[in-house]
This record gives structure tokens, C-alpha cells and sequence, in this order.
């Protein structure tokens, strides 16, 4: 099929990512790397790469999103510099670190770990599951420590941070609103370091499809990110009207649905 076809397919992607990120608060990773690597696939990209080139696309299209979202939190009063500084060098070492791991993983392992952890984050999602807070924060070794493991892990599945990070801060007694706004501020370190070392360990990558940056697909990147950000106000402005409860359970469940199909499609 000729690939300016699949292009259409790219907008309509943001415009999803976008709008259940607006709605609720989500990366768009957990969506975008099942689906890249389904579209990827289907367009005869090298197997062995494609879910590579989704994490990889799909970092540098945080990147755009993340800073629109910290501007908006910080706006709002709800970010919490101190955390930002104290964790993000260990968020920067980490992600970039695991961006090589990633690199030399194979395709099959590499997607079940991604399926594996979304799995967990739709469960997370479906049963309301929130950690109670039961220690203060940890000192500059211990924020090191939960830095590397944040950014390592977001590296491997593409996403923000947020499923580990909020949770985290949760634990450490600050207060949920602004976990989240700190969150989305360290979500910026990471789609950038995430972005440079998939950039780095995809230079040169024999077999990687024209248009091709590291392991970033360009078109996907600017067709996806473009229109993300476009449609992530509209579901800003529906958060407030719509059965936010029920349709946290509703994206769960699709999530466990494009992660199966994205394995479906990897063995297949």
C-alpha cells in the first residue's frame, strides 16, 4: 500500500491521543506505541524495528504534548520545582540508559514487556487503585534512586512518567494535585532524554523506512503531535461534563485491547 495512505491514518491517531489525554490525564504513549507498530507493520516496515520506531516516535511526540502540559500546571500553581530538580537527574540518566537497552532487546520481548506494563496500568486504571501515603519524600539518594527507576522504565513503554511517578509522590505524601502537576513537569526530562537516545541508538539503522530519524518516524511524529495538541484542549474542556469514572474504565479496557492486538500482529 503506498505510504502516503497510511499518512491519513497518523492525524486521526492524535486526535484520539490528544483528546483522552485532555480528558483524562494520560500519556499518549500507552495508545500510540500499540498502534504505530500495528500501522508500522502494516506498511512492511522491518520487523525487527518497528516497535523500536514506535517507542522511539512516539518519545519525540511526547515531548511537544509534555510542554504544553507543564505550562498549563504551572499556571495553576501545582508543580512542585523542588521534586522537579531533586529527581530529574536521575530521570535523565535512567531514561537514557534504558533507551540502550531497548535498542538491543529483541522486537517479541521488547513489545510483551510494553503489554505487560500497560496491562498493569489499565488494572491500576479499572480498580481505582491508589497508593496511601505513608512516608515523607526521600533524600537526594533516594530521589536519585526513584529517578533512574522512573525514567528506565518510561524509556522501555514511551510514556511520561506518570504511572510511576504520581503514585510515587502519592506514597511520599504530597498532595494529589500537585503530583500531578509535578508529573507532567517531569514528564518533559524524559520524552527528551527518550528522544535523544532513541535518536542516538537508531543512527544508522540498516533497514529503517525514508524519512526516518534514528528510530523516529518523522511523518508519524509531525502528524501525530500536530494534531494532539490541537484536540487535547477539547477534551480539557469535556473533563468537566463527561463521566470521567467510567471512561478511565472504558480507555482501560481499550488499552488491554491494542496492546492484544499489537502482539497479535508482532507473532503473526
Amino acid at each position: 500500500m503506498d505510504v502516503n495512505v497510511w499518512w491519513l491514518a497518523y492525524p486521526l491517531l492524535g486526535a484520539v491521543v490528544g483528546f483522552f489525554a485532555g480528558l483524562l490525564g494520560v500519556g499518549g504513549g500507552a495508545i500510540m506505541v500499540p498502534m504505530l507498530t500495528t500501522f508500522f507493520l502494516a506498511q512492511d516496515f522491518a520487523h525487527d524495528q518497528v516497535v523500536h520506531m514506535a517507542l522511539g516516535t512516539s518519545m519525540a511526540a511526547i515531548v511537544l504534548t509534555s510542554v504544553s502540559s507543564l505550562r498549563a500546571h504551572h499556571g495553576h500553581g501545582a508543580v512542585r520545582w523542588d521534586i522537579v530538580r531533586s529527581i530529574t537527574p536521575g530521570i535523565l540518566l535512567g531514561t537514557f540508559l534504558a533507551t540502550f537497552i531497548a535498542a538491543r532487546a529483541d522486537t517479541v520481548p521488547l513489545a510483551i514487556f510494553f503489554a505487560a506494563f500497560t496491562f498493569y496500568v489499565a488494572v491500576q486504571m479499572m480498580l481505582n487503585i491508589k497508593p496511601k501515603p505513608a512516608r515523607e519524600l526521600p533524600g537526594f539518594v533516594g530521589m536519585s534512586v526513584a529517578g533512574l527507576g522512573i525514567g528506565g522504565v518510561s524509556a522501555l513503554v514511551a510514556i511520561g512518567g506518570g504511572s510511576l511517578s504520581v503514585p510515587f509522590m502519592t506514597w511520599c505524601n504530597v498532595k494529589m494535585q500537585n503530583a500531578i502537576g509535578t508529573s507532567a513537569a517531569i514528564g518533559l526530562p524524559i520524552a527528551v532524554s527518550g528522544t535523544l537516545g532513541y535518536l542516538v541508538n537508531g543512527w544508522g539503522a540498516p533497514g529503517v523506512p525514508p524519512l526516518t530519524l534514528g528510530y523516529i518516524y518523522l511523518p508519524a511524529l509531525v502528524l501525530v503531535a500536530s494534531v494532539s495538541m490541537l484536540s487535547a484542549p477539547l477534551g480539557a474542556r469535556l473533563a468537566h461534563r463527561l463521566p470521567v469514572a467510567t471512561l478511565k474504565k472504558v480507555f482501560a479496557g481499550l488499552l488491554i485491547v491494542l496492546c492484544a492486538k499489537m502482539l497479535h500482529s508482532i507473532f503473526a
